[in-house]
């Protein structure tokens, strides 16, 4: 059974910084891509940031910059390391990762981890 487990959220003042990890379990398989989100209160759901199997990374407009998501494959681990925080930042932040063979992967969610930034 698949699981992605994240941890590293908290709280932290408005200019500081937090690393949330990713950590799949349970398959053979590496993350091919993989991608945080959140969901502050009263908003939708928003793409953070992504990465695909290749490296190549994306990121929301609002945390470009401030942001950065990482991977370890021997781990099989996602990060993503945030700074300069802000109190707009608060929210729930949900690791999704495609895990499986090339053809047949999979999506899963993380249980989400609470990020709150005080000003």
């Amino acid at each position: 059974q698949v699981q992605l487990v994240e941890s590293g959220g908290g709280l932290v003042q408005a200019g500081g910084s937090l690393k949330l990890s990713c950590a799949a379990s349970g398959s053979i398989f590496s993350i091919n891509a993989a991608a945080w989100y959140r969901q502050g209160p009263g908003k939708q759901p928003e793409l953070v940031a992504g990465t695909t199997s290749g490296g190549s990374t994306t990121y929301a407009d609002s945390v470009k910059g401030r942001f950065t998501i990482s991977r370890d494959d021997a781990k099989n681990t996602v990060y993503l390391q945030m700074n300069s925080l802000k109190p707009e930042d608060t929210a729930v932040y949900y690791c999704n990762a495609r895990i499986g063979p090339i053809i047949g992967a999979k999506n899963y969610w993380g249980q989400g981890t609470q990020v709150t930034v005080s000003s």
